[in-house]
């Protein structure tokens, strides 16, 4: 699913979540007291705390993981591309930064971070 539908979907529900709760707080506030007005409210807040853990928290989670995990297996002689574009084979990998080669010969250092993946050879 693509963001935009998936924020427009999370939107449409969050709106009818609103609506569903503010009829339920009206009709139960005025037969009960108000005793258990809050019980909608207290679902809404748990579901929208639900929402953003499945929705964003997660997903980053699982992407910084699998960006670790690919940091972790960057061994001398791989191919990478960094995130800005340039693409190398690795030379040397320190704690900090990686020096990789360039097709002229160059050599260039860049953050352990800015590497965006690896390549695979032809």
């Amino acid at each position: 699913m693509s963001n935009i539908r998936k924020w427009n979907f999370i939107g449409a529900l969050l709106i009818t979540m609103v609506l569903l709760a503010g009829c339920t707080t009206i009709g139960t506030a005025t037969e009960s007291g108000g005793a258990s007005s809050y019980l909608p409210i207290i679902i809404f807040i748990a579901l929208m705390i639900a929402m953003m853990y499945f929705m964003t928290i997660r997903p980053q989670q699982k992407k910084q993981k699998e960006m670790q995990k690919l940091l972790e297996s960057l061994r001398k002689g791989d191919s990478v591309i960094t995130a800005s574009g340039i693409y190398g084979k690795i030379e040397r990998i320190g704690k900090e930064s990686i020096v990789l080669e360039v097709e002229s010969g160059a050599t260039i250092r860049v953050t352990r971070n800015s590497i965006a993946g690896k390549i695979q050879q032809q």
